[in-house]
């Protein structure tokens, strides 16, 4: 199946309840970019407002040689960073999968934006994926199969950042809610596996990751069923 992928990241700088940065992950998106992108499939980039992303400074101080690699990037950075897409500009139906892109900002902006709803669930129903890791995988908890009614996650196997990392984290008491709550509520078979590794989960045309370490997973797999 050929088409773009769409990679969406938050545009929430810092908590709502305390003077703390947030931001996108920048490795939560430059894992699973570099994973589509060695693929071959164009990527486009949106958040709920459109234009310029924070990142998480914390991410930064993580950032290992493939985060570097994208941020030293001129493009990368405009495109991704600088001067993502409205939702306004996004036609659905040009795309093979959205990617929800994690940071804790996502807690804020990517749960009730009827927009991003709207593209993931045409994605969807035109036979595409919908994905997500970390705090990024709330954008999924809302949508709709359209063919069906029901959420798309109901009684699928699904992950995302664990209230055990939000607790080891020293955030669980800054947040609006719990990824892991969220996802539970939603009818998703939630499962997490130990903090800060690698873990994905995959069901039909759902994959989520759990936490940033799961990025490069999730494109791997992802890249994987785009080319079945």
């Amino acid at each position: 199946m050929m088409g773009k992928v769409l990679v969406v990241s938050t545009n929430v700088e810092k908590y709502d309840t305390t003077d703390r940065a947030t931001g996108v992950w920048l490795g939560e998106v430059t894992h699973f970019v570099e994973e589509i992108a060695k693929a071959g499939y164009e990527i486009d980039y949106v958040s709920p407002k459109g234009g310029y992303v924070p990142i998480d400074p914390a991410s930064l101080k993580a950032a290992n040689a493939t985060d570097w690699k994208w941020y030293s990037n001129d493009l990368f950075k405009h495109r991704a960073l600088a001067a993502t897409l409205s939702p306004e500009e996004v036609n659905p139906h040009d795309y093979a999968a959205v990617y929800f892109a994690g940071g804790h900002g996502a807690m804020w902006d990517f749960k009730n934006n009827q927009q991003l709803k709207q593209i993931a669930e045409t994605i969807y129903a035109d036979g595409g994926y919908v994905t997500g890791v970390c705090h990024g995988v709330v954008g999924l908890v809302n949508l709709i199969d359209r063919h069906t009614g029901k959420r798309i996650i109901e009684g699928k196997k699904v992950t995302g950042f664990s209230t055990m990392e939000e607790r080891l984290n020293g955030t669980k008491k800054y947040m609006p809610y719990l990824t892991e709550d969220a996802m539970t509520a939603s009818g998703g078979k939630y499962k997490a596996k130990l903090p800060m590794k690698s873990h994905v989960r995959i069901a039909g045309r759902v994959i989520t990751g759990q936490n940033p370490p799961s990025a490069k997973k999730v494109g791997e797999k992802l890249a994987a069923a785009l080319q079945q």
